[in-house]
């Protein structure tokens, strides 16, 4: 994977969020927040404070890209901690595949209303895969009074078989969606 200042390089396993100066929540893989460094942005990388081999992760894959200005830090979602105190308003973050189990929905949403009092206009981006059809947001972005608008892959090209030279998404459904304050238009 590249963009135009070269190829991305990465260790797996991690959670992350991102803002135009992008935080990530969650790194994850920290892929898509050393993307957006990668091209330009400006990145602070997360994972949970209780996984200090994930945030080792995020910043293994950080020294890989020759990033040292991105900072990671330890978030856990729902947890109010010093790191997430001192983070400035964010304007985008990146939260690649966080929901996956529907115990900690309300967490992340918990975490992201924090960050929205800081910057009403924050938004979520977030792609994951479907696991249950059954599993839902809407109860919850009603509570925090926030909205979701659905992305259609198609329309960044991210509707085939195979991304970017991977077996992604394969046979898994795969969404993307925006969420950010109910009284706020995207």
């Amino acid at each position: 994977m590249g963009c135009m200042f070269g190829p991305v390089r990465w260790s797996w396993l991690s959670t992350c969020g991102l803002t135009e100066d992008p935080c990530q929540i969650g790194a994850g893989v920290s892929l898509p927040g050393i993307m957006a460094a990668k091209c330009g942005a400006e990145v602070i990388l997360s994972d949970s404070s209780e996984l200090p081999y994930c945030l080792e992760v995020c910043r293994k894959s950080c020294e890989m890209n020759n990033l040292p200005q991105v900072r990671v830090i330890g978030l856990t979602w729902g947890h109010v901690s010093q790191d997430l105190l001192a983070l400035p308003p964010q304007d985008i973050i990146l939260a690649s595949d966080v929901f996956f189990e529907p115990e900690d929905f309300e967490d992340i949403l918990t975490t992201v209303y924090f960050l929205m009092q800081k910057n009403p206009k924050v938004q979520l981006w977030s792609t994951y895969q479907v696991r249950s059809a059954d599993w839902s947001l809407e109860a919850l972005l009603y509570k925090w009074d926030m909205k979701c608008v659905h992305i259609p892959l198609e329309s960044f090209d991210a509707d085939k078989e195979d991304i970017a030279e991977s077996t992604l998404p394969g046979r898994h459904t795969v969404e993307m969606l925006v969420i950010s304050f109910a009284k706020d238009s995207l």
